[in-house]
């Protein structure tokens, strides 16, 4: 596979990343309302906007356009820019101020080293941006592995927030192969590979977890054992985030649904599942409307780099 296919792969999972953003960024509102409209699968009045989600995963994806790679000294600098572009796209306080110091001049290492007490982030920002790495590089598992915790570290330091990095990569490359090799993976395999990459965490003993938990558990006791996101940490969003996907692999609209059923971190989790399941689903389960509707990257103020035609067949 050649270097503008490969782009093109990661173009798709940022394309997912931005319509799950911003399709859980629209269920905010008063709870019985917004529980009566997922329940009726209809969409609330929505700008379709996303959120600091896409704009840092735009980051990442450019850093895979220009050579492959990720170099976390660039990386660094790219967040700290898009967040100055448009600083009320949602960023929490933590990342704010990590953003800010960097922009200011400071060392990317010892700032994100230094939050909370020396232990550095366990929060869920470095998972929700790094679905382009998987896609990218989606036939060497070690490979976006590597990069995916390259892509943390600049932000995220704690082994909880880059286990969360590692497992949405390795689950995005996965739902990669299930489309462009025909392969067939059942959701106990395809949770057990994802937590077989991850290094001992909360995070990877939770997504393990997940495997005893049947699709059709209600969703609150779904939400009481593996989190919702609404902790912000790694562990509280990626496992529930990996096992909504495991079980909608080609159904990008109802692995939506699913995600935000929870409630929680709604856009966050949104972003997660979008990113992982819009590489394996079915064409006819990506609504158009959705794909037509969501704020277009390409023409948003965070993109500088070459575009890419995500319909372009790899």
């Amino acid at each position: 596979m050649n270097f503008l296919q490969r782009t093109a792969l990661a173009a798709r999972s940022l394309k997912g990343v931005s319509i799950g953003d911003a399709f859980g960024e629209s269920f905010f509102g008063e709870t019985d309302a917004i529980l009566s409209q997922i329940q009726q699968r209809r969409l609330p009045p929505t700008r379709w906007e996303f959120t600091d989600d896409t704009v840092m995963a735009i980051a990442v994806f450019e850093q895979l356009e220009a050579c492959g790679e990720i170099d976390q000294d660039q990386l660094a600098r790219q967040f700290a820019i898009n967040h100055d572009k448009d600083v009320n796209r949602g960023y929490g306080a933590t990342a704010r101020r990590i953003l800010r110091e960097i922009g200011a001049g400071g060392d990317w290492r010892a700032i994100a080293q230094n939050v909370f007490s020396g232990m550095g982030s366990m929060g869920n920002g470095a998972s929700m941006r790094v679905s382009p790495i998987g896609a990218f590089h989606f036939d060497d598992l070690e490979r976006v592995r590597t990069l995916a915790i390259r892509s943390a570290e600049v932000t995220h330091t704690h082994v909880e927030g880059i286990s969360g990095a590692i497992a949405v990569a390795v689950a995005t490359a996965l739902a990669t192969q299930i489309k462009m090799n025909g392969r067939s993976i059942t959701p106990e395999a395809f949770i057990e590979t994802v937590a077989g990459m991850l290094p001992d965490s909360d995070t990877r003993a939770k997504i393990r977890k997940s495997m005893a938990i049947p699709p059709d558990y209600h969703i609150e006791t779904v939400k009481t054992i593996l989190g919702n996101g609404s902790q912000i940490t790694a562990p509280d969003t990626v496992p529930f985030a990996i096992w909504c996907a495991a079980h909608h692999l080609n159904d990008f609209a109802a692995a939506l649904w699913r995600a935000v059923a929870a409630l929680g971190d709604r856009d966050t989790i949104g972003a997660i599942v979008g990113g992982i399941t819009i590489m394996s689903s079915a064409e006819a389960n990506v609504p158009a409307a959705w794909v037509d509707a969501v704020e277009d990257v390409e023409t948003s103020a965070f993109r500088t780099g070459m575009k890419q035609n995500i319909n372009d067949d790899p």
